[in-house]
């Protein structure tokens, strides 16, 4: 069966916006006395916070993700396989190099606290390179919850995104009225949920068999979204704003939501003329590359970023104008161009890591078969709750290698990984299992 092209263009286009958000919305300052900042554009430039619904374009890696799950789960059904066997070896796919993306970055913080790096700019940067991970707790729930979500589908089709999505706006209702953040939580499941929910309904077409219906979610979203920030308490920004009361990201609210339902019609409404210039060997030449290493651009984008700080800040040889004024605006040309080739750079030079990672994945990954699966949901878990730690204080939340997460986190992929080593531990020894007296 072919891979369908426009569901790995839109992963490769949800990273590539992703990475030239959070790289246009840096802003480093050097203080007189050598420190670097790195002052809040979206806070000091208010206007800016409406570029954030250009670049807010996660709900169609949820889409994408959920329409590739779909497909991926029905296929191991139909081969006899456990959910718990599939979740492993998908999971895994995320795990191992965000463990060694960790695994390095949490060796440089000791490194850099060990020789006495002001405290405060480790804090910093530990935050710059963790902020992207609030996604990977969330795509693994969604992941784990894919049996059920996809049962459910199979029996009411159509019916699941709007209930999900009735369920986030009662929730979102009593974090705005009630200010219950603890519920809020349910919205990274339920709102991300209900992109992850309309992808099974997208390739099963039951989305595209009408185009009124992505037409509908389009414009339905949209003036939803409009109305929500407009005349309800919800601010434009669709990232997180510092002080901003209510957040659009944190929780996900019902102004997120509108914008996943219409980003989700707009996909479907792009995607004939997209999958007709996605046929072009060409242009798809350009696209592939992109796709096979958005895990890797997602991952360590904000290095070229610290690179740069080091290079051109620290030694105060880059230019300061004012922050938001023209000159400013001038500079994130060479800036982003800058960016980009420091961060090719680092992708050519990643490329044998990544290949040995996908070796690692066939070795270590769970049997599709798996039966004795507890290892790996306590693994899911402790990974969950490290991932989620990072995500909030960063690697280096006092200047120093937090002990807690980091010992979930290698913890959390040796239990994911335990089965197939006990697997192949019994390979290894049959004799063992065929020995008198044993069972």
């Amino acid at each position: 069966m072919r891979r369908d092209r426009y569901v790995d263009f839109l992963r490769a286009w949800a990273i590539l916006l992703v990475v030239l958000g959070h790289w246009l919305i840096t802003a480093l300052v050097r203080e007189p006395g050598g420190r670097i900042t790195a002052p809040e554009l979206l806070a000091a430039v208010p206007w800016t916070q409406w570029l954030t619904l250009g670049f807010q374009i996660m709900p169609l890696f949820f889409l994408a993700g959920g329409h590739a799950a779909g497909g991926s789960w029905s296929r191991a059904r139909a081969a006899g396989a456990t959910a718990s066997g599939w979740l492993g070896r998908r999971a895994l796919r995320l795990l191992l190099p965000a463990g060694v993306y960790s695994g390095l970055v949490l060796l440089a913080v000791g490194i850099c606290s060990a020789a006495g790096v002001d405290p405060d700019t480790l804090a910093l940067v530990g935050w710059a390179m963790a902020m992207q991970f609030w996604f990977l707790p969330v795509y693994l729930l969604l992941s784990a919850l894919t049996p059920l979500l996809h049962a459910a589908h199979r029996r009411w089709g159509l019916l699941v995104p709007p209930v999900l999505g009735a369920v986030a706006l009662v929730s979102d209702a009593l974090v705005v009225t009630a200010h219950t953040p603890y519920v809020g939580l349910l919205d990274y499941v339920l709102v991300w949920g209900v992109a992850y929910q309309l992808g099974f309904c997208w390739r099963d077409g039951l989305l595209t068999g009408r185009r009124l219906v992505p037409l509908a979610m389009a414009a339905g979203g949209g003036l939803a979204f409009v109305t929500l920030v407009t005349l309800g308490p919800f601010p434009v920004s669709l990232i997180l704003v510092t002080g901003q009361t209510p957040s659009n990201t944190n929780p996900p609210s019902a102004a997120m939501l509108a914008w996943v339902v219409a980003q989700a019609g707009l996909c479907l409404l792009a995607a004939p003329p997209v999958r007709r210039l996605l046929d072009r060997e060409r242009v798809w030449r350009v696209v592939r590359p992109l796709g096979v290493a958005s895990m890797t651009l997602y991952l360590w984008h904000m290095l070229p970023v610290l690179a740069v700080a080091a290079a051109f800040y620290l030694t105060g040889l880059a230019p300061e104008p004012a922050l938001g004024s023209a000159a400013w605006w001038g500079l994130r040309v060479p800036w982003l161009l800058l960016l980009g080739v420091v961060l090719a750079g680092v992708v050519r030079a990643l490329r044998p890591l990544e290949r040995g990672l996908v070796v690692l994945h066939e070795r270590t990954g769970p049997d599709a078969g798996l039966r004795r699966a507890w290892p790996l949901w306590l693994g899911l878990a402790m990974e969950v709750a490290a991932l989620s730690r990072f995500a909030v204080q960063g690697f280096a939340p006092d200047g120093r290698i937090p002990v807690l997460p980091t010992t979930g986190l290698m913890l959390g992929t040796a239990l994911v990984m335990l089965p197939r080593w006990t697997a192949a531990r019994r390979l290894e020894r049959p004799e063992e299992a065929s020995a008198p007296g044993r069972v």
